[in-house]
Formats: structure tokens, sequence, C-alpha cells
């Protein structure tokens, strides 16, 4: 196999890896109510304290809109609320309800536990060496896009 068959390979598996891992993690939430999107969402909200929505969306890599349609649902199921920020009447801060904590904490179990099914067997100088790796291509990704944003728009027109 060439270097670049391989590296192809290597892009194709993870990608592959990174949808099973959402298809597994989104039937479980789906037990408990919650779509992919909407577990994220609050599983994010948990780990910060009273993010406003900007924050939010760009922590989850989504856009504003988006992330607006995930929180009314999960306002509409009583688990998170939006809070006015002082001083700017547009800005929303989000915040858990009880009932959303609660379920924060399920579904953070539930994360808990897909992550060691997945990674069963494997050990821990493996994971290790994995983690790096993947944290590099995370960096090499950042980078790559940096330098596209850096390019000249493209204006559709052949020279």
């Amino acid at each position: 196999m060439t270097d670049t068959a391989q590296r192809f390979e290597i892009l194709e598996e993870t990608a592959r890896v990174s949808r099973k891992i959402r298809t597994l993690f989104d039937a479980r939430v789906r037990e408990r109510g919650l779509t992919l999107a909407r577990a994220r969402t609050l599983l994010r909200v948990a780990r910060c304290e009273a993010a406003n929505q900007k924050e939010l969306a760009d922590e989850l890599e989504i856009e504003t809109a988006t992330l607006v349609r995930i929180i009314d649902g999960l306002e509409t199921q009583g688990l998170i609320e939006r809070h006015e920020v002082e001083g700017d009447r547009r800005a929303k801060q989000v915040v858990l309800t009880s009932e959303g904590e609660a379920l924060a904490d399920v579904v953070d179990l539930m994360a808990v536990q897909v992550g060691k099914e997945v990674l069963a067997g494997i050990p821990r100088h493996e994971l290790r060496s994995a983690h790096g790796i993947l944290r590099k291509m995370a960096e090499n990704i950042e980078s790559a896009a940096g330098r596209f944003a850096e390019l000249e728009p493209v204006t559709g027109k052949q020279p």
C-alpha cells in the first residue's frame, strides 16, 4: 500500500469510527427523549457556567441559528432556561433547570459508558498514542483551515 493510500485509509477509518460512535450515542440518548444535538448541548451547558448562546454555538461548532432551534427544543422539554444578560438585551444565557441537571448527569454517565465500550480491549499505551495522533490531526486541520481562510475568495471565474 502506498503512503498516499494508507493516509487516505486512515482518514476514511477515522470518519467511519466517528460516525459509528455518534450513531451509538444517539441511539442511547434517544431512549431518554433527546437527540444527539440536544444531548451534546445539554452536556456543554452542564460543563460551563451559564454560557451565552454565541459562545455555546462556537463551542459546539454549529451555527447560532441551529443552536437556537436546539435550545428551543430543550426549553420546551423543560431542561434549560434562557436568562437575559445584564447590560445586553440581545444576549441570552442558557442555564439548566433542575430536571436538566439530573438528565445531564445521566447523559454524562451514558457518554462514559459508550467510551468504555468503544475503547474496550485497547491497551493504555495504544490509547495514549492514538490520543496524541488525534490531537496532532486536529492541530493540522486548524492550521490548514487558517491557511485556507487567508486565501483570496474564489470568484468562480476561470483564468
